[in-house]
């Protein structure tokens, strides 16, 4: 891999203090690994299909998993107590989306129907920790040639199990765009005059949903309330990761989501921006981990309309939770309310249906909707003591 930090002659003393609003550093102890800068192609010049916000709307596909989306509200999987119910399972963490179960020598990842935003649990979505599960599975069997990662296998719909590796505290976030809605997002830092973010430089003149001359890197540390920006000299001289972790892990994130965009922009959808994890497995190797390209960890966007809507001013038309997330902006204040309110059962209906349109566009696969004669619980138990029970 070619090199991508150089250790300047007279590296700074002391840690910069807010990384969203820092100036450029004259002597850079890191040379960040770039993506490759390629000449603006009209969306209409890709081979992609041609995929409308109608087709998202009015199909007949969303006539047919309504009935179930509706009938499983009352059965989300909200939260799992397989200690109980698996002997071979040791202790749990619980994270805002994924129940963690250590089994020993491997992790058992249960991705359940919670959904968060602004760092807080706001509601549960049908069938969603299937779609997340199925679809990072899906960018996880098609990355290899880019990366390892820590899958062993899948016994269940919302089960995934993984090798254990020490985990990264860095989440990579790459961005193609200039837009987002939340603190950190870098529409938000960019109004607010922030021109250089995370050891990226800004152009002036920017507007809201533009596309950026090249993909960037804005890495952010991982917390249990809320996500810091910080800057690659931050993150090695604070000792989260080594020159070489570093090097390599961004290295690979730039290629996932370069690689996710073209996949993307084939069947008609923009990749936006998105984040990608990482460990250290016990054999030195760096492992892709936690999910990938879901409608959770990513944005997108509808490719056919995208330069007229912007050349429109007007926002483009998205497939994510992004709709919901502007919704609760709208009704409250998600950062600082003690107490947000129900969002609505139309909104929530609307959110399933998109991440199942979502998985269902990418993979070019009918997502299988799960029997409810069986309660999710009692299926998870059942798959995962047989999946362990194989791997003694």
């Amino acid at each position: 891999m070619a090199q991508c930090v150089r250790t300047s002659l007279n590296p700074p003393k002391t840690l910069l203090r807010n990384p969203a609003k820092s100036s450029p550093v004259s002597s850079p102890l890191f040379h960040l690994p770039k993506s490759k800068k390629h000449p603006r192609i009209s969306m209409s010049q890709q081979n992609q299909q041609e995929l409308s916000l109608d087709s998202l709307i009015n199909s007949t596909r969303k006539e047919e998993v309504l009935g179930a989306i509706k009938g499983s509200l009352s059965n989300c999987l909200w939260e799992t107590n397989l200690l109980k119910t698996v002997p071979a399972l040791k202790s749990k963490v619980r994270g805002k989306v994924r129940d963690i179960y250590d089994g020993g020598d491997y992790l058992v990842l249960v991705t359940t129907d919670r959904q968060s935003a602004f760092d807080k649990i706001l509601a549960s979505i049908p069938f969603k920790g299937q779609v997340l599960n199925e679809t990072s599975l899906w960018w996880f069997d098609r990355t290899r040639h880019i990366t390892q990662n820590a899958i062993v296998s899948a016994p269940d719909k919302n089960v995934t199990i993984a090798k254990k590796c020490s985990v990264f505290p860095v989440e990579f976030v790459v961005r193609g765009y200039v837009t987002g809605s939340t603190d950190t997002s870098l529409w938000t830092v960019y109004k607010n005059g922030v021109r250089n973010y995370c050891g990226n430089a800004l152009p002036d003149g920017l507007v809201k949903s533009q596309k950026l001359p090249s993909n960037i890197l804005t890495p952010t540390t991982k917390a249990d309330d809320h996500d810091v920006p910080i800057t690659p000299e931050e993150i090695v001289k604070s000792g989260l990761m080594t020159e070489a972790d570093y090097c390599e892990a961004s290295s690979k994130a730039l290629s996932l989501f370069e690689y996710g965009q073209r996949v993307a922009l084939e069947h008609g959808l923009i990749l936006v921006d998105t984040k990608y994890e990482f460990g250290k497995g016990s054999d030195g190797s760096v492992l892709l981990i936690d999910e990938v390209h879901t409608p959770d960890s990513s944005r997108y966007w509808i490719a056919h309309s995208y330069e007229e809507r912007i050349q429109k001013g007007l926002e483009p038309e998205n497939v994510d939770k992004e709709f919901l997330r502007l919704w609760f902006k709208d009704h409250c204040n998600p950062y600082e309310d003690k107490v947000l309110p129900d969002a609505p059962e139309d909104l929530v209906c609307e959110l399933a249906w998109r991440y199942i349109f979502l998985y269902e566009t990418i993979t070019k696969s009918k997502f299988e909707l799960p029997l409810t004669e069986e309660p999710i619980h009692d299926r998870i138990s059942r798959n995962v003591e047989l999946a362990l029970s194989s791997l003694r």
